[in-house]
């Protein structure tokens, strides 16, 4: 009996919802990998030992998806988490931050006490389609004197080019699976 390997379970726990949200468009669906408690362990446990021994300082998630997997993983680890939301849903100070998605464009917002000069953050959100908006999350931390020693996520999406971009722009990744076309 051959047994799946974690990344073969977390892979098929991803939903692809054709022509959402604009036609043309494959969204990958994170929503199962969530509700199956296995699974969604699995999912957490890939990050936790991969920061485990050589901790980062913080956590970032982005909105909204990263803040799931985010926040858990920086419970995981003892750390802070800090959200990166979506222009106009912070209540203090806030720096900002605009970027183009595969169907739009978007504004992301961190409150300006988020991070400490010299932060080690990793930037988490649920995939790499564009890179817009982990680049955009990147800038606002580094302009606020954090280190982003990597971004993370569940899914690349490498035929978008957000990952070559990303890692281009001399932003080391990790990611779980890839899925490719759009």
């Amino acid at each position: 009996m051959k047994t799946e390997s974690a990344l073969d379970i977390i892979r098929s726990h991803i939903r692809t919802v054709p022509d959402w949200p604009a036609p043309g468009v494959q969204f990958r669906d994170i929503t199962p990998l969530l509700s199956t408690p296995r699974v969604f362990r699995i999912l957490i446990d890939q990050f936790v030992h991969r920061y485990f021994d050589e901790r980062p300082d913080v956590i970032a998630g982005m909105d909204a998806r990263g803040f799931i997997i985010g926040s858990v993983l920086a419970y995981e680890l003892n750390i802070g988490f800090v959200p990166i939301r979506k222009k106009g849903k912070l209540p203090f100070s806030t720096v900002e931050e605009s970027y183009e998605l595969e169907y739009g464009s978007a504004s992301v917002e961190l409150h300006t006490d988020a991070v400490k000069q010299g932060d080690r953050v990793v930037l988490v959100d649920d995939l790499i389609a564009t890179g817009g908006t982990m680049m955009a999350g990147r800038k606002l931390l580094e302009r606020l004197g954090g280190q982003v020693i990597e971004g993370a996520a569940i899914v690349d999406l490498p035929d978008l080019g957000g990952s070559s971009r990303l890692r281009d722009s001399g932003l080391k990744l990790f990611t779980l699976v890839e899925f490719g076309g759009h």
